[in-house]
């Protein structure tokens, strides 16, 4: 029987991306890694799995021809060039430094680092829906759980920033020094453990402003302290910065730990200063009508004012807010009241028809919820930044993001520190 001749010329990366099943495979995001790597190195960490994923793939769709391993090889050689034709947010052409992206959400580290001239090399997320938005945006999909040794065996050597946004743990430190053991067991641990294994020159850790008060404030000494003893990393003072003032209106207030290797004799840093660029709500609302769908109705404007009234009645100043035109919208946040907090007044609905279930009518003051593309805005994406999931996800996504402005303007100082600028 003939076999059937296979064409390297119909195949592209949107054949494969339709026969990914499953997002915890870590076979394509080893394809996807190294598709974005050839040219630095990097990709021979990822190469074994991309060449037996498209060798499966190719088997599937071809299974009557016959994939030989230079069938193989020619595919993945066609597939990198096809690779940055639909990627909104391509990698730099010509890369200063390298950095891996760790609990990336939907990428605002990456934003930032390669709006720098940053390469990402690495980058690993759970989330599968998380996982959509970064491989719209990036073209590249995240590894998973970080915990995993199989998913560290991945990390790349030779990078010179490490990012994360780890979630914050406590700590079992039970009268101990509080060191690198006394954080098993916590995704922070897991971060370690990578640093002191690869070695990065930098360091960039972002959490939430609590962390200063997180057990009693033993949480944050015990990361200083394996940072700065353990893995032996001069690290100054964190600092919380808010993203209202590196151009966002949005009050966001957010702890950032950087770090340098010892050897590398950085004795200072400093944490940037505000921009003098003022932003106020009404620079990122919506320029047209938006849709009746975030139209709060009659019943819930009402239930939402009850609620209120009881917290004043008891001294607490809970409740939902308004934020006006020329106002700072609270923090975005993936769950709770984080979009009741952040209401507009917006007159120009001309469709009070409600296309989605709700109790009561569509409410006649003009009460509505920010859209996820203000979400977006809030956090500094730019708006050819996709979204690709349901509002409900990209609420959660963007609130759970770092806003970028913030991170880029700490990015910059770190990499005059390197002298990668």
């Amino acid at each position: 029987m003939l076999k059937e001749r296979i064409n390297i010329e119909n195949i592209d990366v949107q054949l494969f991306e339709t026969k990914i099943v499953d997002p915890n495979n870590s076979k394509p995001a080893s394809f996807t890694h190294y598709l974005h790597n050839h040219k630095n190195g990097v990709s021979q960490f990822y190469k074994k799995d991309a060449l037996s994923f498209v060798k499966e793939i190719l088997e599937k769709e071809y299974p009557t021809g016959e994939v030989t391993n230079k069938i193989v090889e020619e595919a993945l050689q066609y597939l990198i060039s096809d690779l940055n034709k639909s990627v909104p947010f391509p990698a730099p052409e010509k890369p200063k430094f390298k950095f891996i992206d760790l609990f990336a959400g939907i990428g605002g580290f990456r934003l930032a680092f390669q709006n720098l001239k940053g390469k990402c090399v690495f980058t690993s997320e759970w989330d599968k829906y998380s996982k959509q938005t970064y491989k719209a945006n990036f073209g590249e999909i995240p590894f998973g759980d970080i915990t995993k040794p199989e998913t560290k065996n991945y990390v790349p050597d030779n990078f010179d920033v490490l990012c994360a946004g780890f979630p914050c743990q406590a700590f079992s430190i039970a009268g101990r020094r509080g060191g690198f053991e006394d954080t098993r067991g916590t995704l922070f641990f897991d971060v370690a453990e990578i640093i002191k294994k690869k070695q990065p020159k930098a360091i960039f850790l972002e959490n939430v402003k609590g962390l200063r008060n997180h057990d009693k404030g033993k949480t944050l000494a015990t990361i200083l302290n394996v940072l700065r003893e353990d893995l032996n990393y001069y690290v100054p003072e964190p600092q919380t910065l808010n993203a209202k003032e590196f151009g966002v209106p949005q009050n966001r207030e957010r702890i950032f730990i950087v770090g340098f290797r010892k050897d590398l004799g950085i004795t200072d840093f400093q944490y940037p200063k505000a921009t003098n660029k003022e932003a106020i709500l009404e620079d990122i609302l919506e320029k047209n009508e938006v849709s009746v769908k975030y139209y709060l109705s009659t019943t819930y404007v009402q239930t939402l004012k009850n609620h209120r009234a009881r917290h004043e009645s008891k001294g607490n100043g809970f409740g939902y807010e308004i934020i006006p035109n020329e106002g700072t919208a609270n923090a975005v946040v993936c769950g709770g009241m984080g979009r009741e907090r952040n209401l507009v007044l917006d007159d120009r609905l001309t469709n009070f028809v409600p296309i989605t279930r709700i109790t009561g009518e569509v409410n006649r003051e003009g009460i509505r919820k920010m859209t996820p593309r203000e979400w977006a805005r809030l956090q500094g994406f730019p708006d050819h930044f996709k979204i690709v999931v349901s509002d409900a996800q990209a609420y959660k996504q963007f609130g759970n993001s770092v806003a970028v402005p913030a991170i880029q303007a700490t990015a910059e100082k770190i990499m005059e520190k390197l002298n990668c600028k």
